[in-house]
């Protein structure tokens, strides 16, 4: 009988320790998982830079990383002049939880929040006689 007794206080320290935290971790979800909308959209500030060089830079290479413009003109110097301009919505939500269990009772937690952000980018290329980028101008705006 000494021997059980002695048993159970060896294992009574690891049986209560089974049931402390379970859960502190909190959960991102929304654009925290996978790419974003920035990622998968070609205009952003890093892609314009990566791409676009005065004077090198073909019409045919801009449809190729950026697509088609949104609105194609000549400016008064005759110049032709593509104009892009994307919008993306940024929504990212957090959940956590956490607490503890003992024998005859609890406690839980659990918290959340939300953001929504509107990004929009205008990109303005102009192209000389040759279909090459001749000058660019790029803008960012979050709201």
């Amino acid at each position: 009988m000494k021997q059980q007794s002695s048993f159970f206080f060896k294992l009574l320290p690891l049986l209560l320790l089974s049931f402390l935290p379970t859960s502190c971790t909190p959960t991102q979800q929304g654009l925290g998982q996978g790419p974003t909308a920035e990622e998968r959209n070609p205009l952003t500030h890093g892609n314009v830079q990566l791409h676009l060089k005065v004077g090198t830079t073909s019409q045919a290479q801009v449809l190729e990383v950026f697509g088609p413009p949104d609105i194609a003109s000549i400016d008064g110097s005759g110049k032709e002049v593509w104009t892009y301009k994307k919008s993306a919505s940024v929504s990212r939500s957090r959940t956590g939880s956490g607490g503890f269990f003992l024998l005859l009772g609890g406690y839980n937690r659990s918290t959340s929040s939300a953001e929504n952000t509107q990004r929009r980018m205008t990109l303005l290329i102009k192209f000389n006689e040759q279909k090459i980028v001749s000058d660019f101008k790029s803008r960012t705006s979050s709201f």
